[in-house]
């Protein structure tokens, strides 16, 4: 049975938002080497996906936090699917930068604050979940009830599992990376021995070489 899960994974693969390359793995910002490169962006271009995507977003928040008060996206990645969601749930809505902006009021958090309100965040990708606590933070500090943070997609690394235990922050996501394999190889995307390096990748990330 097709899941809210293997389907943004089926969207994810057929937009190209990811690209799967074990033969030419790309470098990541860390330096990383990966045979996996994610956009989810991408997806704003295709009506049908996007949607999709907002929907998905907005039913899990209103699954598992009926409470909240306001919607915050995390820049840049996030910001559009953001602004959907809290669209259609008729909420304020908030972005936070990964910086102060360098002139002006100098924000961190773009948009009307409301200190003491319950926010959701909306994020675009969880890797090692460093960045992306960067917004849990920045919302926590300016005196949110931070409730949690939903993202498209995360790689389901250990460390960013602990990362957000030691925040204190719920992480709730749409779609995986076990999933995303899993749908590549069943939809004849990846071949056996692609699926093989894409799990010895997952396994150690930081000292793989192709």
């Amino acid at each position: 049975m097709e899941t809210i899960a293997t389907k943004i994974a089926g969207y994810l693969l057929q937009s190209k938002a990811i690209i799967i390359e074990p033969a030419n793995p790309f470098t990541w910002a860390s330096g990383w080497k990966s045979p996996i490169y994610c956009d989810n962006r991408i997806t704003l271009a295709y009506p049908e996906i996007r949607t999709f995507i907002r929907d998905a977003f907005v039913q899990k928040i209103r699954e598992v936090f009926p409470d909240v008060e306001v919607i915050a996206g995390v820049a840049t990645g996030a910001i559009a699917q953001g602004a959907l969601v809290a669209e259609v749930l008729g909420l304020p809505f908030n972005y936070v930068r990964s910086s102060p902006k360098d002139h002006g009021r100098e924000n961190v958090i773009e948009g009307q604050v409301f200190p003491g309100r319950k926010v959701v965040i909306i994020e675009d990708l969880v890797s090692t979940g460093s960045s992306s606590l960067k917004a849990y933070n920045a919302l926590h500090e300016a005196g949110y009830q931070v409730l949690g943070m939903v993202a498209i997609f995360t790689y389901g690394f250990p460390e960013a599992t602990d990362n957000f235990k030691k925040a204190g922050c719920r992480l709730e996501t749409l779609s995986s990376y076990e999933v995303l394999i899993e749908e590549a190889s069943r939809t004849g995307y990846i071949l056996p021995e692609q699926m093989e390096i894409l799990r010895r990748w997952k396994e150690n990330p930081s000292q793989w070489k192709p």
